[in-house]
């Protein structure tokens, strides 16, 4: 479990094929990491293989490439990290499970006054779990859906300090994101479903 805060922003330092499935190796400021911590890279829970003063290493199976898009990574790319939330620990964003529901595209970033604006297109069977000023996890960052412009868009908008303190000050028009709905949505869906 997560909160979509996040505290590191990593950099992939490679990438290669095992018997584990993709396995990354991913530069970090973490200290004190052990075998088998879960950590969500990019809002994508995987766990950390081993780990070594400065980086650690975490593999993706093929169920998680075809839901991501870890399988188009590589050397140099910069990623959002979150260590899994402890109990005791504050939980600023919303409860976020790591994951990823679908890939969205990024159709449209602009800058209106201090805010800027991300519109996604969302992949099918997502629209209906978001709300106007609900949650939203994009890239493992927790946000508010700022606005549902049209059928199958989001709208975000992003304050100066998580463009400082995630990958999201990078985004542009054609990037694709992982995104993650929130939890309570996904299951008023599907009680609404099996109640009808």
């Amino acid at each position: 479990m997560f909160t979509g805060l996040i505290d590191d922003v990593g950099i992939v330092q490679s990438v290669a094929e095992s018997d584990a499935g993709r396995e990354i190796r991913i530069g970090s400021s973490y200290e004190g990491l052990t075998d088998g911590e879960s950590i969500a890279v990019n809002g994508a829970c995987l766990t950390v293989r081993d780990c070594a003063n400065g980086s650690f290493t975490v593999a993706a199976v093929a169920t998680t490439l075809g839901r991501t898009t870890i399988a188009d990574w590589r050397a140099g790319r910069r990623v959002n990290l979150e260590r899994a939330l402890r109990v005791g620990d504050r939980l600023g964003g919303h409860f976020v499970q790591g994951h990823v529901d679908g890939v969205a595209e990024v159709v449209g970033v602009s800058q209106q006054g201090d805010a800027r604006l991300v519109d996604l297109a969302l992949p099918p069977g997502l629209a209906e779990l978001m709300v106007q000023h609900g949650s939203v996890t994009v890239d493992g960052v927790s946000l508010t859906v700022n606005d549902l412009p049209a059928p199958g868009r989001l709208q975000l908008s992003l304050i100066e300090y998580t463009l400082r303190h995630t990958t999201l000050s990078s985004i542009a028009a054609g990037d694709r994101v992982h995104v993650e709905a929130d939890m309570l949505g996904k299951y008023v869906q599907r009680l609404l479903k099996e109640s009808i």
